[in-house]
């Protein structure tokens, strides 16, 4: 038996005015994932628990059967993780986003783009190296990671604050951190102005969020009892790949932007289950990006994509392999009004080859009125006798 793990992150919606009040799921033509609820069963998952932050790292660790409530600490050391660092227990990690922050004259500018223009990978990377040079030591040291999203460590007193993620401010001022570490975070952060400002990127400066020790997670193997990979073109999700031991795939062409190689990403999963592995995980970023960006068009074109250029084969590959199961269900909402992630129960579907569901219609007003389920109780309904 393979099983497949599917995240479009953040795809899930609310009624939008330019489709007609329809959400995204609604108005994409989707026939390959219409056809799968047709067999399988939906659902509503929550996949952030009560009272926690509605991020992909809370959401992420639901949907790979992790109870975020036991094992959470923070979204910045499973991103660290990603990058080959190991975290003393007196040191934390911090996500380091480059951002733009408008030029109105005052301190506290409206974020005008928590990912700083989508930089390269490369150009961003000298910037952050820039960064260290000047503002590292004392414990603090700026590390490089994929386009504007990097990390930095600290020593674990200037764990001390409260920090509002930037994709939280879109369009908004700036709220700078609070608390016990905050006049050093502040100081961090104002002084990256002149070394950001002096490079080609349209960032602006350096924001600090989501700190925390390093998680202590099982193994999936150990945990679920198979053997898993994963692709994904986001720090984060692969953070969670490496903390619990799975198969990471890294893939060219996996940007974490629309432009995205879906087919690479869909080959990688195929790839990787005809290799051995008993499940994989596809996760592409489009959909989310395209809700913090408050793009109708591209949060639909990201959808169609995932029917048009991933399902459509790998539901062909995996009927080649023998009997198969799916899982189906973004990590949070992203949706277009609100440009932020929501804590909201999301859509889900389970799809078994071998046996058809009652099945149902995978979105948001088809599944309004079915109970919700604790989300990192799904991975195990997946991979058990009776999906």
């Amino acid at each position: 038996m393979k099983h497949v793990v599917c995240v479009p992150d953040g795809c899930a919606d609310e009624p939008v005015e330019a489709l007609g009040g329809r959400t995204p799921l609604e108005a994409a033509s989707t026939p390959v994932l219409d056809a799968l609820a047709a067999r399988g069963r939906v659902g509503r998952a929550a996949v952030i628990p009560e009272g926690m932050p509605p991020g992909s790292d809370v959401g992420n660790m639901s949907i790979l059967g992790y109870d975020p409530g036991v094992h959470h600490t923070g979204r910045a050391p499973i991103e660290a993780a990603a990058l080959g660092l190991r975290l003393r227990t007196d040191q934390v990690a911090y996500r380091c986003n480059l951002v733009t922050l408008a030029d109105d004259g005052s301190p506290d500018g409206a974020m005008a783009d928590f990912a700083g223009g989508h930089p390269s990978t490369e150009a961003a990377a000298e910037v952050i190296r820039a960064l260290d040079a000047e503002l590292g030591g004392d414990g603090i040291a700026f590390h490089p990671g994929v386009q504007y999203r990097h990390i930095v460590v600290a020593p674990d007193e200037l764990a001390a604050a409260d920090c509002v993620p930037p994709h939280d401010l879109s369009d908004k001022p700036a709220v700078w951190p609070t608390g016990p570490a905050a006049p050093r975070l502040r100081e961090l952060m104002e002084a990256s102005r002149r070394i950001v400002g002096a490079s080609d990127l349209d960032a602006t400066q350096v924001w600090l969020w989501g700190q925390g020790p390093q998680p202590q997670l099982p193994s999936f193997a150990s945990t679920h009892g198979v053997e898993a990979g994963m692709v994904t073109a986001v720090d984060l999700v692969r953070g969670l790949g490496v903390l619990t031991d799975m198969d990471v795939v890294e893939v060219p062409g996996a940007t974490g932007w629309y432009d995205t190689d879906y087919e690479a990403k869909r080959d990688a999963a195929l790839a990787g289950l005809e290799a051995g592995a008993d499940l994989f995980v596809i996760h592409v970023e489009a959909t989310d990006e395209a809700g913090h960006a408050g793009d109708v068009e591209e949060k639909v074109k990201a959808l169609e994509a995932w029917d048009r250029r991933i399902l459509a084969d790998l539901v062909e590959g995996l009927d080649a392999m023998g009997p198969w199961r799916l899982l189906l269900l973004p990590d949070h909402g992203t949706p277009l009004r609100t440009k932020t992630h929501t804590a909201d129960p999301v859509p889900y579907l389970l799809v078994d080859s071998a046996v058809d569901g009652p099945g149902g219609t995978y979105t948001e007003p088809g599944v309004a009125d079915l109970p919700v389920v604790p989300g990192h109780q799904l991975l195990p309904t997946l991979v058990g006798a009776t999906p």
